[in-house]
């Protein structure tokens, strides 16, 4: 299936067909974005991320795989430490659609042991309804306002940055990468995109509950 099937900026009509215990946005007050990064914390990328980061002082929210966060705790604890979030990833990037519920969630509370917070991301962004039911009432499920496309082998560097330029505004959620096969994609992006928006009075801040709950939760506000 082409990119054409697959839109940078979450449709509305997708987030109010969802569950509505799914979040696809943060507080939209304030000029604040939500930048989050999936599948880490990993040697190379991650620390390159958190220097950027650093640099512009920036606070993001990292959606860690519980493996990588057992084999890379010093990672883990560093993020941490420099003012960022750390949400559940599970612990074996799993499918949600392919993978039976009680496996899942399994899966789920392993990575949870280690990673800690109340902030879940479902790999790939796919999740059954049973899923949802039974992780919701613990943890804030969070997708996203805005996909980069840093994953995809054919969207380069220049386009992911217009993906993210483009559909970005107050309230989104953001989703970069902090693995190596984006590494080359974040170090062309990410300086860039956090120079455009801080030069226009905005604010790169964490994920927490009360933000995500002040958002409208059909994402309406967002253009």
């Amino acid at each position: 299936m082409g990119l054409a099937y697959h839109p940078v900026h979450s449709p509305r009509l997708l987030r109010r067909l969802l569950p509505k215990q799914l979040h696809w946005q943060g507080d939209p007050g304030g000029s604040v974005l939500y930048l989050t990064f999936d599948d880490g914390p990993v040697p190379g990328a991650t620390p390159r991320v958190l220097d950027i980061l650093k640099s512009f002082d920036a606070r993001a929210t990292f959606f860690c795989v519980g493996d990588n966060a057992r084999k890379y705790p010093d990672l883990l604890q560093r993020l941490k430490e420099e003012g960022h979030a750390a949400g559940n990833h599970t612990f074996s990037h799993l499918n949600g659609w392919r993978t039976a519920t009680p496996d899942y969630l399994e899966d789920v509370r392993k990575a949870q042991a280690l990673i800690g917070g109340s902030l879940f991301r479902p790999p790939y962004g796919r999740i059954r309804p049973s899923q949802v039911k039974a992780i919701a009432p613990e943890m804030d499920i969070v997708l996203w306002t805005v996909l980069s496309w840093d994953f995809h082998p054919e969207v380069s560097a220049g386009q992911c940055l217009d993906n993210v330029l483009k559909f970005s505004g107050s309230g989104s959620v953001v989703v970069f990468h902090d693995s190596p096969r984006c590494l080359d994609k974040l170090n062309r992006v990410l300086p860039p995109f956090l120079e455009e928006f801080r030069a226009k009075g905005f604010t790169f801040e964490p994920l927490t509950p009360d933000r995500l709950r002040n958002a409208r939760s059909d994402g309406s506000s967002v253009s």
